[in-house]
């Protein structure tokens, strides 16, 4: 596919390759078809660079005076990673230094990069694969060392060539029906071939268990929210301070305390979770509670699970459906995800071994500690994360999607081949299903999609 928004674009673009703020380093990055008038107006006149090694050099402006010393490296095209000429500025990391150095870049004709333009450039001149540049951006992004290992695989290209091997079979099995439909006079029925059967048979279960491990992926780079829900004082807080190991929020005797949405991020076993604590589930007539029940139930539409946190030494053990009913219906698809937790062993230890996590249910003490290494594993198993997952790539909701239609698409071309003996059909599911994966490494992506994905990279990359 031709992607003509963005090919047309030859200008050469600059930008801080560092993160914002003060360090000790700091990199400028250019790129572009020729970068000579850069090499010439930044050092001496005439400075040779060899390609791929660091050059000490002082950083000139237009008046010749010394911007900043550093190292300078050049990248000629197409050995680069945008795949044009690549130019990077190594000086002190100083906000009013690099400003200096890009200012002075933009004089001589560069322009300011957009948010992933450089990666951008990188899939165009066909560098990396879109799944790969998004990597980059995963990568940059990472919140564990799971998240970060499985951004590294995606970039080194497994994931891509995982998905290559899918659409290589797709095509292979295309050509064998797609002849059998062409030549229809031939004695020997091909689409009742067992050999056939069983390869689609084995696509499908392959394509099952790949959108298995990228689930596993997804968990990784977007981590699991998970909402604290339950009637006021049931030691929601106190559980969210315990799990999250500071007071990240208020903790007192009275009903009501917390009256807003608290959200912090925390680690398990290197999945990323975003813990949300909400106000307490009751009827009120104080007008700010009632904004924050409102947006408890907000919070728990869009959650991946919800922890359901009860007092058990107040033997209060009513289920959350009991709470809101006409709420409770409108996400009743998560019935699945929802987590009791009873609170407050330290107050009922005869009855610390009462509550089992086989059934989603668990006794906990957010004062002692108690129950709450076994509340981690019960979340992560309720999620579906499986531990030490092999093989796990990054992968995002998009990727996630373009994989379960083509499963979808499988699945049903496998049933109109199997009761119809439509090999018309089967085709056409296959090349739609192929469509749908060559989507992920961008062979067949729009340009408004390239622009949503990219815009979310930061800038300098």
């Amino acid at each position: 596919m031709k992607y003509d928004n963005f090919q047309n674009n030859t200008d050469t673009i600059v930008a801080v390759a560092t993160a914002p703020g003060r360090g000790g380093v700091g990199v400028i990055r250019l790129s572009g078809a020729d970068l000579s008038v850069y090499i010439d107006g930044l050092l001496s006149p005439g400075r040779v660079l060899k390609p791929r090694q660091a050059h000490y050099a002082s950083f000139y402006d237009a008046d010749d005076a010394v911007i900043d010393q550093g190292l300078v490296l050049s990248f000629p095209a197409p050995n680069s990673f945008t795949g044009e000429q690549v130019l990077e500025l190594h000086g002190h990391g100083g906000p009013v230094v690099l400003d200096c150095l890009v200012n002075r870049c933009i004089e001589l004709g560069a322009r300011l990069a957009r948010p992933g333009e450089f990666s951008e450039r990188a899939f165009l001149n066909d560098k990396l694969d879109l799944a790969q540049a998004e990597a980059v951006a995963d990568l940059i992004d990472a919140s564990s060392t799971q998240a970060a290992k499985s951004a590294v695989r995606s970039l080194q290209g497994e994931f891509s060539s995982k998905i290559r091997d899918f659409v290589e079979t797709m095509i292979a099995i295309r050509v064998f029906v797609e002849a059998a439909i062409d030549f229809p006079e031939e004695e020997i029925d091909f689409l009742a071939d067992t050999a056939l059967r069983n390869k689609l048979t084995m696509l499908r279960a392959d394509l099952k268990a790949f959108l298995a491990t990228a689930e596993q992926g997804a968990l990784l780079r977007e981590g699991i929210t998970l909402v604290l829900a339950g009637k006021p004082n049931a030691g929601k807080s106190s559980l969210l301070n315990a799990l999250a190991g500071q007071d990240a929020a208020i903790v007192t005797d009275v009903a009501g305390t917390t009256r807003d949405v608290l959200r912090e991020k925390i680690n398990f076993d290197g999945v990323p979770l975003n813990i949300v604590d909400t106000a307490g589930l009751r009827e009120t007539e104080d007008v700010v509670e009632q904004q924050g029940v409102l947006r408890a139930w907000g919070e728990i539409e869009k959650a991946d699970a919800i922890l359901y946190v009860v007092d058990a030494a107040n033997q209060d053990k009513e289920p959350l459906e009991s709470l809101w009913p006409e709420y409770f219906q409108r996400f009743s698809d998560k019935q699945h995800n929802i987590i009791s937790i009873f609170n407050k062993l330290d107050l009922m230890p005869e009855s610390a071994g009462a509550f089992s996590s086989a059934d989603k249910s668990i006794g906990v003490s957010a004062k002692t500690g108690a129950g709450l290494s076994s509340l981690k594993q019960l979340i992560l198993r309720v999620v579906g994360y499986k531990e030490q997952a092999e093989g796990v790539f990054s992968a995002r909701r998009r990727h996630l999607s373009a994989i379960n239609k083509a499963t979808d698409l499988v699945c049903h071309g496998i049933e109109q081949l199997e009761v119809a003996n439509a090999g018309e059909l089967l085709a056409e599911d296959l090349r739609e299903a192929q469509r749908y994966l060559s989507e992920i490494t961008g062979e067949f992506t729009s340009d408004d999609l390239l622009g949503v994905i990219f815009s979310s990279f930061c800038i300098g990359k």
